[in-house]
């Protein structure tokens, strides 16, 4: 396995990216915008430590996070409803396979030998539609920006996806609780029919569409390459859409992490 990466850190510096022999885990820790709430930091940095030891040799990806989660909540001493959450995207290749496991909207892109494309995200939160997140992207594309009142907002929406949180019928996250484990995605394809994959945290996955580039061309990058890209991907928002009202978002820059892969 191959591997080129990149990451560009925004204020809260909360993706992670490692990788093995044989394994590319990427996580986004979820940004508190209550001050009440904890910072995914050390959550994400103990889940990324517990998931590098399991997540290369188990038989089952989905236990494996299940673990991992387990174990991070007890050497934090998190509690369930309450703690800091994180995205988990992992692409692990086998001697015969290509194993994917996305858990919240981290994002890994398939491209298969015939040229297709398979993206693999697990969009169950923007499903769910919440008030509060229409009205805060409705009123961002009026040109509004990112006020006082845009955070009373964010601070409203965060209550209430806590309510929908790991719950059936809401979203699945990791956390404390290592049931949502058993509510991953996962797929796996045969080694040889894969080119190459992609794994994304949401910063950079949203940020291609409006900057016209394919996974195609990702993928053909190097790592200077990479970088160079995600710098391109802050200036847009800073430069083209400095309030959000093109790509209403609810931050002007998040952490971006992108990692290339050939099995």
């Amino acid at each position: 396995m191959i591997t080129r990466s990149a990451q560009l850190a925004a204020r809260s510096d909360e993706d992670r990216v490692t990788t093995t022999d044989n394994t590319v885990i990427v996580l986004d820790g979820a940004t508190a915008h209550d001050p009440t709430r904890p910072q995914a930091g050390k959550y994400v940095d103990e889940l990324t430590k517990q998931l590098r030891q399991r997540a290369p040799s188990s038989d089952d990806l989905r236990a494996a996070v299940a673990q991992s989660i387990s174990a991070t909540s007890e050497q934090l001493q998190l509690i369930p409803g309450s703690s800091p959450s994180s995205t988990v995207a992992i692409v692990r290749v086998t001697a015969d396979a290509v194993d994917l496991l996305v858990l919240g909207d981290s994002a890994v892109i398939v491209g298969t030998v015939d040229g297709n494309e398979h993206v693999h995200i697990d969009d169950r939160l923007a499903s769910i539609d919440l008030p509060e997140s229409r009205a805060y992207r409705e009123r961002l594309s009026t040109g509004a920006g990112y006020d006082d009142e845009h955070r009373e907002l964010l601070q409203e929406l965060q209550r209430a996806e806590g309510r929908q949180r790991n719950q059936p019928g809401g979203f699945w996250i990791a956390e404390a609780d290592p049931t949502a484990a058993i509510h991953a995605l996962t797929s796996s394809y045969n080694r040889t029919e894969v080119a190459w994959a992609v794994a994304a945290t949401d910063g950079a996955f949203d940020l291609l569409p409006p900057l016209g580039i394919s996974w195609h061309a990702v993928a053909a990058m190097t790592s200077p390459e990479l970088h160079e890209l995600l710098r391109r991907c802050h200036a847009w928002e800073a430069e083209a859409d400095p309030d959000g009202r093109a790509l209403p978002r609810a931050k002007r820059h998040d952490d971006k992490s992108v990692v290339v892969i050939y099995p």
